[in-house]
C-alpha cells in the first residue's frame, strides 16, 4: 500500500503536469506515419499475468513480425519521430497510464515479452512477484541497449546470453533491498540520466 501511494502521489501530478506534452507528442506520432499515437504490446506482469504495456507509437505498422528488437537508430522500421522519442525515452510516457491503472510501479524490474519470460529459471521468476516498473536497475545500465544490439551480428543472440541475464540479476538485487529511498533515488538517476 506505502508503495501504491507513492506511485500516485507522484504520478497524477506528473500526468497533470506533463499533458500538453503528452498531447502534443501523440499528433506529432500520427501526423509522421500511418497508425494510431500509441503503441500497444503485451508483457508480463505481476503474479506472471500478461498485461498491454502502453507507449507512443514508434515504428511503422506491422514491424512486430519482423522482429521484438530494435537494433539503434538505424532500424528501418522506426519512424522519423520515433527515433527522437526513443532517444530521450519519450516514447515511455503513457507507461505512467499503467501506473495510475495499477498494472505497473515507477520503479521496478521492466517487464518483457513472453517470450522472454519464458527462459527464465525458478529463481529469475520470483522478479514477477512484484509489479514492474517504469525504471530500475536495468534501465540505467542499459540505457542505450539500442545501440549495443546494433554492434551485435546476432542482436537476439547477444540479448539472450548476455543482455537478459545481467538485467535478471540486476533485477534480483532489487527485489532483495526494495523500499522507498531505494524507489527515489533510482527516479531520480533515471530522470538525471535522460537529461544528460
Amino acid at each position: 500500500m506505502e508503495k501504491r501511494i507513492f506511485d500516485l502521489l507522484f504520478t497524477i501530478p506528473g500526468v497533470i503536469v506533463l499533458s500538453p506534452l503528452l498531447l502534443i507528442l501523440y499528433i506529432l506520432v500520427i501526423l509522421d506515419s500511418k497508425g494510431g499515437g500509441f503503441y500497444l504490446q503485451k508483457r508480463v506482469g505481476k503474479n506472471n499475468k500478461d498485461f498491454s504495456l502502453f507507449k507512443f507509437r514508434t515504428m511503422k505498422l506491422g514491424s512486430d513480425a519482423k522482429g521484438l528488437l530494435t537494433v539503434g537508430g538505424n532500424d528501418s522500421r522506426i519512424t522519423k519521430v520515433g527515433i527522437i522519442l526513443r532517444k530521450y525515452k519519450l516514447d515511455e510516457l503513457p507507461q505512467l497510464f499503467n501506473v495510475i491503472n495499477g498494472t505497473m510501479s515507477l520503479v521496478g524490474p521492466r517487464p518483457e515479452v513472453r517470450k522472454y519470460v519464458s527462459l527464465y529459471n525458478q529463481e529469475q521468476l520470483s522478479i514477477l512477484n512484484i509489479k514492474p516498473g517504469i525504471t530500475d536497475y536495468a534501465s540505467l545500465q542499459f540505457f542505450s541497449e539500442n545501440e549495443l544490439l546494433a554492434k551485435s551480428n546476432n542482436p537476439e543472440k547477444t540479448y539472450i546470453n548476455e543482455i537478459l541475464p545481467e538485467k535478471l540479476r540486476l533485477n534480483l538485487l532489487y527485489l532483495k533491498n526494495r523500499n522507498i529511498k531505494t524507489d527515489f533515488l533510482i527516479i531520480l538517476k533515471t530522470i538525471s540520466r535522460i537529461f544528460k
